[in-house]
């Protein structure tokens, strides 16, 4: 049995399910998916997500706004402590900060970060953490913030091993999505070796970023057995070993999934 534990699953393109979602479920329940955490990326569409998948035992969520998302409500660590009572809801996030896709003064990503890791800090529940090439700023924030406090995943991981261990000492696992399996991912299969058992998880980010043999085709969480697989590989262990220490440390971080 296999967790996904980053996944948006109010984005996968339902067709092969013949648009049914519960369709779905059963699938990846079928395809040895035991658990999905499906992850909030703004407040506007927050309700309908939780909505989506509030009936189903095997899906958790977490409660946040994307460092990408723009013009959009812009919580305060108040209203992420209130969201974040409900039940389903076992992380903060995705947040972070991203400088790829946004350009110009990005005072409001830092800004934005700051307030979740508080609202992380007063709930006491981990946080998700999106970073692309603002690994240095993103530390300095989770440091400045004592995000070690709660600690989190660093997902999707696609940085190098000093960021990685630099995360470790903050209290943060790394997750590995299907990118580790990608032919030029020679410095996150590195990480992947290195990342201590107790620290590692595995995800899809579906429907985004499918790993190789799906590579360029709308992602899936039953596809997250590719990346179980391979990273298994490359810490020369199985694909069912993968599966339970990443299941287990899983459980052991987000305790309510």
């Amino acid at each position: 049995m296999l967790i996904d534990s980053h996944c948006h699953l109010d984005r996968l393109d339902l067709g092969p399910f013949k648009n049914d979602f519960a369709a779905f479920v059963e699938d990846a329940k079928e395809q040895g998916i035991e658990h999905m955490l499906c992850v909030s990326i703004s407040l506007e569409v927050y309700p309908a997500m939780l909505s989506q998948v509030e009936a189903y035992d095997c899906i958790s969520v977490s409660v946040g706004v994307h460092p990408n998302e723009q013009d959009c409500r812009e919580p305060d660590a108040e209203e992420l402590v209130k969201l974040a009572a409900h039940a389903k809801v076992v992380a903060i996030g995705e947040t972070g900060l991203d400088y790829f896709r946004s350009e110009g003064d990005l005072g409001w990503q830092h800004e934005r970060l700051r307030t979740h890791v508080r609202a992380a800090r007063a709930c006491g529940k981990p946080l998700i953490v999106h970073t692309r090439e603002a690994r240095a700023d993103t530390l300095r924030i989770l440091r400045e913030e004592n995000a070690a406090e709660v600690g989190g995943v660093f997902h999707c991981f696609t940085e190098d091993w000093e960021t990685a261990r630099q995360a470790l000492d903050l209290n943060f696992h790394i997750s590995f999505s299907g990118i580790v399996t990608f032919r030029n991912a020679a410095q996150i299969q590195e990480v992947a070796r290195k990342v201590p058992e107790e620290r590692f998880l595995i995800e899809t980010d579906s429907p985004y970023l499918a790993p190789i043999p799906h590579r360029g085709k709308p992602n899936y969480p039953q596809y997250v057995r590719h990346v179980a697989r391979f990273v298994a590989e490359l810490r020369e262990s199985s694909e069912e070993a993968v599966a339970e220490v990443s299941n287990r440390n899983f459980r052991a971080l987000f305790k309510n999934g």
